[in-house]
């Protein structure tokens, strides 16, 4: 049977689901029969999800675009209008919410803002033949309470094998200039024994891996102590992932986050800069004070994994303040530390520093900071470098103990930096390293550059390489390598990072 409607977006990757899809097709009341859910990935060939698509005969096709997968999408409008110009394409997410909009669609209608219910509507009319004048729709913010849930339409393939987004409330209080969610200052919530509900029913189906897509998790106390005494009540394995804000941990909630076990448990808190005069030119409030004793006491006192958020590029922060910041988070916790390149996202306030500080973007997605008056455009490409060699070497846990010795004073940015610039010498690249490779080049660097002794690094690289499962030791380290087989703890691709730290 055909389809009337297709859903569809391109994931960046597999393991990743499309909750806002599920949101439009749960919401279609009586058309709900006639629509499907189709998801790709960024990487599948544009012609192969044109074929897909079109294969259903739709009259409706409903894209969900974003920043990691504008240009991909475009490229698959394009193919598909060439083909089937009659079909009407239908835009909607943030990447089309908000002016200007940078990336230009062949698309008959654009949904701007949360099209849970405008989608239902604008479908219903062109079905009956009564396609609407105005081609950009300004969807207002539906009444939580009455939304249909997107829960069930989770396929029992989705809640094994990939990440199971949830939301508990919509918007965010704070007004951080580079944020999208600093747009919708009012924070909604869902209904919590409804949601609760659902929570259960997605477990009793084999749901283990929870994303929640919240801003400000841990504003809500109520709602928080819910949700997580659910989780404390449930057999492990399983795996919670919250976004929390920095300088809220009250002490109920400390109490609550110290009873979780190892790699069942994430917490992604967003610090962006530790400098108090950026952090305020950006409205970002900020207590550094309170934000170093929390870090530490999540890092000390429970087993939770933290994911802390540092970005480069700010209005009027230079580089030694960024290295402080990073310095200062890799002294208070063993943690994943992501540093982002600072993105100008369309509807955001962060154009009013541009004069001021010098700021120029890339017109693209992701539409990346290229340089300002403190950090010129080849400095900023060298700290991308450093941000990818960063993840590859210290976020990964790939060498969680032998990266270490790369800075034995504790100034993480510079003796960090200089290992990078050494690397991208070496290699002339950032990405297909393979891990042994890596692992080399990280055993030269120390020994032969930081004169670390191979006899005391050998033995510390060789337990850093035994939490990669399925890994040989590399040749270099065979003259250390016992008998120990490689350790077989980590059992999930995507926890890999989380079980590693907890080694």
């Amino acid at each position: 049977m055909t389809k009337h409607i297709v859903l569809t977006t391109l994931n960046a990757r597999y393991a990743h689901t499309a909750i806002g899809l599920r949101y439009l097709y749960a919401n279609l009341q009586e058309l709900q029969d006639q629509a499907i859910i189709l998801e790709f990935i960024i990487k599948d060939p544009v012609a192969e999800i044109a074929e897909r698509i079109l294969s259903e005969n739709p009259q409706i096709i409903g894209f969900g675009v974003y920043i990691w997968n504008a240009l991909e999408t475009r490229a698959v409008i394009h193919l598909i209008k060439k083909i089937a110009p009659h079909v009407q394409i239908v835009l909607g997410g943030p990447e089309v919410s908000y002016q200007p909009q940078r990336v230009t669609f062949e698309a008959d209608y654009t949904i701007c803002g949360e099209g849970d219910l405008a989608f239902y509507t604008l479908c219903k009319a062109l079905l009956a033949g009564t396609a609407p004048e105005m081609r950009q729709i300004y969807a207002p913010p539906p009444d939580l309470a009455t939304l249909a849930l997107p829960y069930e339409y989770y396929t029992d393939h989705d809640l094994r094998q990939r990440i199971t987004y949830v939301e508990a409330s919509r918007g965010c209080p704070f007004t951080c200039e580079f944020c999208l969610s600093s747009l919708d200052q009012k924070v909604r919530k869902f209904e919590t024994d409804r949601f609760i509900e659902q929570l259960e029913s997605l477990w009793q189906r084999g749901a283990r891996n929870f994303k929640f897509i919240d801003r400000t998790f841990n504003l809500q106390p109520q709602v928080t102590n819910r949700i997580l005494d659910f989780f404390l009540s449930k057999p492990l394995p399983y795996f919670a992932h919250f976004e929390m804000i920095p300088d809220h941990f009250p002490e109920h909630l400390k109490d609550k986050l110290r009873q979780f076990s190892p790699t069942s448990l994430q917490l992604e808190i967003g610090i962006q800069s530790l400098n108090p005069e950026v952090s305020g030119r950006i409205k970002r409030k900020l207590k550094p004070e309170v934000v170093e004793t929390n870090i530490r006491y999540l890092a000390e006192q429970t087993q939770a994994y933290l994911h802390l958020d540092l970005i480069v590029g700010l209005p009027g922060e230079s580089l030694e303040s960024f290295g402080r910041n990073l310095n200062a988070l890799a002294s208070w916790a063993d943690a994943e530390i992501q540093i982002g390149i600072l993105k100008k996202l369309s509807g955001t306030d962060l154009f009013r520093h541009d004069a001021a500080f010098g700021m120029v973007y890339s017109d693209l997605p992701p539409y990346d900071i290229l340089q300002n008056e403190l950090i010129p455009f080849r400095q900023m490409q060298t700290m991308k470098r450093f941000a990818r060699f960063w993840d590859l070497t210290y976020n990964s846990g790939n060498f969680r103990r032998s990266i270490r010795l790369l800075w034995p004073d504790g100034d993480v940015f510079t003796h960090f930096g200089e290992f990078s610039d050494w690397l991208y010498a070496q290699t002339q690249a950032t990405g297909n390293i393979a891990l042994l490779r890596l692992a080399e080049l990280l055993f030269t660097y120390l020994t032969q550059v930081k004169n670390v002794s191979a006899d005391q690094l050998a033995p510390i690289m060789l337990q850093d390489l035994e939490s990669t499962q399925g890994k040989r030791y590399p040749g270099f380290l065979k003259a250390w390598q016992s008998e120990k087989q490689p350790s077989s703890l980590v059992h999930s691709k995507a926890l890999k990072r989380q079980v590693k730290r907890a080694l």
